[in-house]
This record gives C-alpha cells, sequence and structure tokens, in this order.
C-alpha cells in the first residue's frame, strides 16, 4: 500500500506579514531562484502575424486593456489594505507597550505588584492550584525577593525553537537578560532588542536585530520579507559564545618538531542569531544549498519571539503555553491516519526489512548526535 503524501505544501507562495504568525515556515522570497527574463526561452513567434490578429480583432483589445486594468487596480487596493493592517497593529501595539514595561518592572524587582494584579493572577490560576504550589520557588528564611531571576531565560527554554539553540555555556550569559522587547521600523518591518544587565560576557547593554521587508509588495498586497541585520557584539576577552577553543598539532619543517597550538573555531550557540544568514547576490553562483532553508528558519525564529513569546512571556515562563503547542500538534490533519491501514503497513515493513532495520537505527542515531537544531513543529495557536 503506497505512502500517504505528508506535509504537501501548496502550489503558490504565501508571502509572509509582519501582522501574522504563519503556521508553516514563512515563504522567503529570494533571489536564488527567481528566473531573469533572459534565463527563460520563449518560442519564436510571428510578430506580423500577431499584429495583424489585433488589428482584426478591436474588441479583443480593449478586452485584453479592460482586464488588465481591473488587475492592477485590485492590486492597488489590497496593498493599500495591507498597509492600512500594519497601521491598526501598530496602534494597538502602543496600547500594548504600557503592560510590557510595567512587566519588565515587576521582573526586574523594581515594583511590587499590587494587592488587584495578584489577586487576578489568583483567580487564573484557581483551577491549577497544585501546579502553581509546585511552581513557587522556596525562599530561605529571610531572602529578600528580588524581582523574578531568570524569567526571560526559563521562557525562552520554554520557547521550542528557541530552547534548541540555547547551549548551557549561553545560559550564563542569558541569565543577565532583563527585557526583550519590539519596535517597528520606519520601513515596513521590525526590531527585536534583547537587554542586558552587567555582565562577564559582553560590554553591549542592548543587543538587536531587525527583520526587513522588500519596497514592492507581492501577491495579494503582502509584505516580502529581504533580509535581516544584526548589531555587532562586543565580547570581553575569551569570552565569545559562538567560538570554542580546539587543539590542533602543527609540525616544524625543518626540526620537524611538533607543538599544540590552540585555534578558534565557530561553535553553535544562541547568539549565533545575532549574525543572520544573508539572501545571495543575483549574480552569485557559490550559494549554499540549504541557504534557503536557514533564512527561512531565520525569520521564522524572529516571527516567534514577535508575536509569541513577547506577548506571552509570562505563560511561557510558567510552562501553560506549551500546552498550546502540544494542542497544536495533535491536531495537524496530515498527522492521523486509519489504524487499520497503519498496522498493516508496520507488518509490511517487518518483514521486507528485517535486519536492516537495525543497520538504519543506528545511522539514525549516529546523524542525531551531530544534528543541527531542528524547526518548531507546530505554531502556538492562541487567541
Amino acid at each position: 500500500m503506497s505512502e500517504p503524501i505528508r506535509n504537501k505544501k501548496a502550489d503558490f507562495p504565501v508571502a509572509p506579514t509582519p501582522q501574522n504568525t504563519p503556521a508553516n515556515n514563512a515563504p522567503i522570497s529570494s533571489h536564488a531562484q527567481q528566473p531573469g527574463v533572459s534565463s527563460i526561452e520563449e518560442e519564436s513567434l510571428d510578430k506580423a502575424a500577431a499584429a495583424s490578429l489585433f488589428a482584426r480583432n478591436p474588441a479583443l483589445v480593449s478586452m485584453i486593456q479592460g482586464k488588465l486594468g481591473q488587475l492592477k487596480e485590485h492590486s492597488k487596493l489590497e496593498a493599500q489594505f495591507q498597509e492600512e493592517v500594519l497601521e491598526l497593529e501598530k496602534k494597538y501595539f502602543g496600547k500594548f507597550t504600557p503592560l510590557y514595561e510595567r512587566r519588565s518592572t515587576i521582573v526586574n524587582g523594581g515594583v511590587e505588584p499590587t494587592e488587584a494584579e495578584v489577586e487576578a493572577g489568583k483567580e487564573d490560576e484557581l483551577s491549577d492550584e497544585e501546579e502553581e504550589t509546585k511552581e513557587e520557588p522556596k525562599k530561605e528564611e529571610g531572602e529578600a525577593a528580588n524581582g523574578i531571576p531568570e524569567f526571560w531565560l526559563s521562557a525562552m527554554k520554554n520557547q521550542i525553537s528557541l530552547a534548541e539553540m540555547i547551549t548551557e555555556r549561553d545560559e550564563e550569559a542569558l541569565k543577565h537578560l532583563t527585557d526583550i522587547r519590539m519596535e517597528y521600523l520606519d520601513r515596513p518591518g521590525f526590531r527585536l532588542i534583547f537587554e542586558f544587565s552587567e555582565n562577564e560576557f559582553f560590554t553591549n547593554k542592548t543587543i538587536s536585530k531587525s527583520y526587513f521587508y522588500k519596497d514592492e509588495s507581492g501577491y495579494g498586497g503582502d509584505f516580502i520579507y529581504d533580509h535581516a541585520d544584526g548589531s555587532k557584539i562586543d565580547w570581553k576577552e575569551d569570552k565569545d559564545l559562538t567560538l570554542r577553543l580546539e587543539s590542533k598539532k602543527q609540525r616544524n619543517k625543518n626540526t620537524k618538531q611538533t607543538r599544540v597550538v590552540k585555534i578558534s573555531v565557530p561553535t553553535e550557540s544562541f547568539f549565533n542569531f545575532f549574525s543572520p544568514p544573508q539572501p545571495p547576490a543575483e549574480d552569485d553562483d557559490s550559494v549554499a544549498s540549504d541557504i534557503e532553508e536557514r533564512l527561512e528558519l531565520d525569520y521564522q525564529l524572529g516571527e516567534d519571539i514577535k508575536e509569541k513569546l513577547i506577548p506571552r512571556a509570562i505563560d511561557w515562563f510558567t510552562g501553560e503555553a506549551l500546552q498550546f503547542e502540544e494542542l497544536g500538534e495533535d491536531f495537524e490533519g496530515d498527522e492521523f491516519e486509519d489504524e487499520d491501514d497503519e498496522d498493516e503497513e508496520d507488518e509490511d515493513e517487518d518483514e521486507d526489512l528485517g535486519s536492516d532495520r537495525d543497520v538504519d537505527e543506528e545511522d539514525t542515531d549516529e546523524e542525531d548526535g551531530t544534528s543541527k537544531p531542528k524547526k518548531e513543529a507546530a505554531e502556538c495557536k492562541q487567541n
């Protein structure tokens, strides 16, 4: 019995917009796969015959011109619609901002929450008192409360796509993360800003990353993602978390003596997020085969921080948001199959593969041991 086709993508791209978080990875508009006019071979056309055809059918010419005019007007309205949606989003973002600022002040110990805020929080947690008691941090006698330590680190570690990027070395630096905020750019796009307290790794007070959209609109008036830029991190000596020291033997050509030296090589780190991949130039033939996937993943991470982590940081800190992630995975339509068909397929595989199954499993283990961080499985469905 043939395998069902999974995760079939649409035949046409849907450009990402700054006002939504796509359920699937956002399509990237890149020059890498856009054919130029010179690359398309057209069949030879008898221009004289075509001119004669249109000359004999003035009604046809008029109809074509009318259709083109309607399409152009429709495209203008679609672009205007998207621009007004963006302005509406900016308007309400301005109303959310004071709430985010209040959250930051409480998290960092600037003020204590009011009794009304505490009572409102208790009402939300009445249905889950046991979990609330389990998560409440134990304080030593005489210990003074000072905000919520490691709030953002904990929230990020609960967010699947971000957690897979954070190494143990990164955690020591991310413990000093005091706030993550977002702002819109003058041109279509947005900037993510990470604020840090003084630490032993770098001198930056803030590290930012900006996502830019193309000037022209895409199909349906949507904004088309172009590229991202990250700010430079001023690492302190020997504290660059994006590099690791590796021992290497060197042999002197004359004396044949050997020595061991330490060299810095790139390594996995969350802070590589601020050095995003760049779209290739139109005339660049030496393009990495995975550039489209890397651009897509990088954009999706930015959208996850903008649309999920920042607005719902408290839910990610407590872990409550994880249930929405799991709910999204459970109800993916493509994941369901008839039980009988699945059992029959399993039996057929057992008979055909035999001892080859052990070899495949060993290969998989080896690949998992060196694999790169995987993309997030599903979108957090929240109203």
